[in-house]
Parts: structure tokens; C-alpha cells; sequence
């Protein structure tokens, strides 16, 4: 009985401590690990970020969202809210109506008019057959922002109680232009925080 106790006193704490983490993993928060290029700049692949569970949506945020269709957790950023219209022209966003700027594209958005993002979808990460995709992709688009037939022009109302999610590097971005709007339940949670690779670890 002593042994045990003393067995409590050296390591009870630590079992405590591990498990109120692991309790928290499952129910607070979590981690996901970015693939592909359909975040960049803001996101790189590869990256591992720090996810917060059970906060509010709200517009800008980039979230966790589960892909039934694909079966699969994809890193998105929130343009529609619930009940919104959304509305593209010549890559000029509108919602309900207002335009709203997009500061979070300007990099990308900057290359696209000066040279069609040739340059950046070369070197690293682009060998091969994916950066001479992107780069047709990108020669081809007639703006930053398309539709799934190409059309600079198009408009999304979103339903009640889902959200429009869209990637930052708006060409090579598979998101709600191509399985449509998520809903409340299919969001997993708020990415806050980078935390690989070391170099560009913190807020973004």
C-alpha cells in the first residue's frame, strides 16, 4: 500500500498532465499538416498547423473542413457566410452586394498581372508534370479568380447554416467552386497557430 502511494506521490501528477492532453486533443483541439499549393502564399505544403475545435466561423478564418466527396481534411478560408451571395467580377469580390478587398491575395494577385505566376510555379515544389500544369492553368485563366468554366463573372448564394471556403492561390485551388458550399458540421475547427516548419513558426 505504501509502494503505492509513493507510486501516486513521484508520478500521479504526470499521468495527470498526460492525460488531461490527450483529453484535450480529442475535444479542444488538433493538428493538420497543409497538402499542396491551393493556400499559397499564406500556407505551404508541408506546413503543420495548430487547430482550434468549437470556436465561431467567421469570414477570413481559415479552417479545417471535411471533404465527404474526396473523403479527406482540406485547409480552406471562409468568403461566404451563411445566407451570403457571393459574387465575382474580373476578380473584384462582392458580398451582398458591397465590395471587400482581399489583402491576402495581394502577392499572388500582383504576379498574375505582371506575369502570369510563370515564374513562381517553377523551381521547387513545381517539377515536372504539376508546375507545367500550373503554368498552362495560369496562361490560360483570363483572371485570378474563375469559376469551374472559366468565367470571370459568376455568383454563389450560399445556404443557410453552410459556408463558402475558397483557397488563397485561387487557380490551382480545388474548394467550393468544385463541390459547392460546407456545412457547419463539416468544419473541424480553426487553424491559429504554425508550428513547422521552425523557421516559419506563429501567427498568419
Amino acid at each position: 500500500m505504501n509502494s503505492f502511494k509513493t507510486f501516486l506521490k513521484e508520478w500521479g501528477v504526470f499521468f495527470l498532465i498526460i492525460a488531461l492532453v490527450g483529453l484535450s486533443r480529442i475535444f479542444l483541439w488538433s493538428n493538420v499538416r497543409v497538402e499542396g499549393h491551393s493556400m499559397d502564399p499564406t500556407l505551404a505544403d508541408g506546413e503543420v498547423l495548430f487547430v482550434v475545435k468549437h470556436l465561431p466561423i467567421d469570414r477570413f478564418d481559415i479552417v479545417v473542413a471535411h471533404e465527404e466527396d474526396g473523403n479527406k481534411d482540406i485547409v480552406k478560408r471562409v468568403i461566404g457566410m451563411p445566407g451570403d451571395t457571393i459574387r465575382y467580377e474580373n476578380d473584384k469580390l462582392f458580398i451582398n452586394g458591397e465590395e471587400t478587398n482581399e489583402p491576402y491575395l495581394a502577392e499572388y494577385l500582383n504576379l498574375f498581372k505582371t506575369e502570369k505566376l510563370q515564374n513562381t510555379y517553377t523551381g521547387k515544389g513545381f517539377e515536372g508534370n504539376k508546375g507545367v500544369y500550373f503554368r498552362e492553368l495560369a496562361q490560360k485563366a483570363q483572371a485570378f479568380t474563375v469559376d469551374v468554366n472559366s468565367n470571370t463573372s459568376f455568383s454563389f448564394t450560399v445556404p443557410q447554416g453552410e459556408y463558402l471556403l475558397l483557397g488563397d492561390d485561387r487557380l490551382v485551388s480545388s474548394d467550393s467552386r468544385h463541390v459547392g458550399t460546407f456545412k457547419a458540421s463539416d468544419i473541424k475547427g480553426e487553424a491559429k497557430f504554425r508550428f513547422w516548419p521552425l523557421n516559419r513558426i506563429g501567427t498568419f
